[in-house]
């Protein structure tokens, strides 16, 4: 029998036992962590230095930067250290942290997201007071209550899991410290203190869910009665990268979180998990830069200043 008094560190899932597949892992891990790393870099650096981009929408976009990079700096480098020195252990409280700050950027990343489509509605649906809806000191309190939000899920989700008693060991059948992999460790009596925390969860993502449809059903509903064609597509080009987000991110969450647990596998957890934790954060950069030209223009400019000071 286990307890958390028992042991000071869990044991987090090896990818491989021999050298070269270990260095394979480091690699791969290695180049997704830094496209991400300098991809969501470049847009926090070209919005903050470019006063062309000081507006609201791109203000939201530097909060989703910031928050793709914390999550994926949560867990990857970790995994990578794992694998290159040929251990498996994190301590009690790094895992308890890990699991802390991954929910904390996850969820305040899913409200900025909600917050962003309210962005959006505004720009689409009410033009004329956008100015005003949408103000300097509003868009502050607007991220502020999505980075809080987060905050105060994370410190319920992580005093949550880390109150149960252990039982099933210290083993931890995934990359990183999980959630739901955790609670697998506990007693059968312990879990269920964790189901009120779960089902008030759920009901705060589904009413940022039906936030998120309604807005951009209105969203659509007007870009459609707009009688130009290039009326038209500026506005979904507007719209279009903040969908694909929202897109990706449910997307990838909702099926490690809602597949059935019959289909449930350690390789198949693995799989989801990185799709989920790491996809993201990767191509979210991808996405906002390929449809927005003041962003490339930016995002060149900045790139040729570095090549210049560099000659």
């Amino acid at each position: 029998m286990f307890s958390c008094s028992s042991f000071n560190e869990f044991v987090l899932l090896g990818f491989a036992d021999t050298q070269e597949l270990r260095l394979l892992h480091f690699s791969l891990f290695l180049g997704i962590y830094l496209a991400a790393f300098l991809g969501n870099s470049l847009i926090i650096t070209a919005i903050a230095c470019d006063h062309r981009l000081h507006t609201p929408m791109y203000f939201f976009l530097f909060n989703l930067s910031l928050l793709d990079l914390g999550s994926i700096s949560t867990t990857v480098p970790k995994s990578m250290a794992n694998s290159l020195w040929n251990t498996r252990t994190i301590s009690y409280s790094g895992c308890a942290a890990q699991v802390f700050l991954f929910v904390f950027f996850i969820s305040a990343e899913y409200y900025l997201l909600t917050v962003m489509a309210y962005d959006r509605f505004v720009a689409i649906c009410r033009p004329l007071h956008y100015g005003t809806l949408m103000g300097s000191r509003a868009c502050a309190k607007m991220a502020a209550a999505a980075w809080a939000s987060g905050f105060l899920h994370a410190v319920l989700h992580t005093a949550n899991t880390f109150s149960v008693t252990f039982c099933q060991g210290n083993v931890v059948e995934q990359f990183f410290c999980e959630i739901p992999q955790i609670l697998k460790l506990s007693c059968s009596d312990s879990y269920l203190r964790e189901v009120g925390v779960i089902v008030v969860s759920i009901c705060f993502a589904l009413g940022c869910f039906v936030f998120i449809v309604l807005s951009y059903v209105q969203i659509f509903t007007a870009v459609l009665r707009i009688p130009s064609e290039q009326g038209r597509h500026k506005a979904f080009s507007m719209c279009l990268p903040h969908l694909a987000v929202v897109s990706l991110f449910l997307s990838t969450s909702f099926f490690a979180y809602l597949k059935p647990h019959s289909a449930s596998s350690t390789l198949l957890d693995l799989a989801v998990a990185i799709l989920y934790s790491m996809l993201p954060p990767a191509v979210n950069p991808l996405i906002y830069s390929m449809r927005n030209k003041e962003l490339r223009d930016a995002l060149k400019k900045l790139i040729q200043l570095v090549l210049v000071q560099q000659q």
